[in-house]
């Protein structure tokens, strides 16, 4: 007899996690700190197997996120993070339909900015970031996100979500007081390797 196919989204991650995970392999940062960064993030998924895109198996797990950008890379999309109280680029959590971390990405920038006709920047990461976490996010420890790229169209307007207080465009060299401390070089790595890879 075979066995029943998977139905739970902790029965889903042994079928998933090496099909998601395999884009780790196939990036080649430009940045030599995102490269190094990378490598452990390819041990990581190496020795959490399913718990690495599984939240529910482990406090440590990899997200996915989505910098949303205007198309002359002027603009970024934020949102004020209704549990971290924040303003960030959009993502969250690996969800069952997922079929990668980049679905997950855009996905996640289709429901958290209600821009539904985003145009994906591609099947690769822009970068990486660990990043520990507050008692506010429950569980969650540690996320390991990987950040993708996404454009809008022109005179785009977001809408908020249920996981946001607020959702707004901002010029990429004036963000909001509120970003996490370190944001802005995130940002800028992103833009760089966005750039590099034009």
């Amino acid at each position: 007899m075979s066995p029943a196919p998977p139905t739970g989204h902790s029965e889903r991650a042994p079928y998933a996690a090496a099909v998601i995970t395999d884009v780790l392999d196939a990036w080649t940062p430009h940045d030599p700190a995102q490269a190094g960064l990378l490598e452990e993030y390819r041990a990581f998924v190496a020795a959490s197997g399913p718990a690495a895109i599984d939240r529910s198996l482990a406090p440590e797990h990899l997200t996915a996120s989505c910098f949303v950008l205007t198309p002359d890379l002027s603009s970024v999309l934020l949102c004020f993070h209704r549990k971290g109280q924040f303003w960030v680029q959009l993502g969250g959590h690996l969800e069952p339909g997922d079929t990668s971390l980049a679905d997950a990405a855009h996905r996640e920038a289709r429901e958290e900015g209600g821009i539904v006709d985003l145009l994906p920047g591609g099947p690769l990461p822009a970068d990486v970031h660990r990043h520990e976490l507050s008692a506010a996010f429950g569980r969650c420890r540690v996320h390991w996100d990987v950040g993708f790229v996404a454009y809008a169209p022109a005179g785009a307007v977001p809408v908020v979500s249920d996981e946001s207080e607020q959702v707004a465009w901002f010029a990429v060299d004036a963000l909001p007081t509120g970003t996490p401390e370190d944001f802005a070089v995130r940002l800028r790595t992103v833009l760089d390797e966005v750039l590099a890879t034009r």
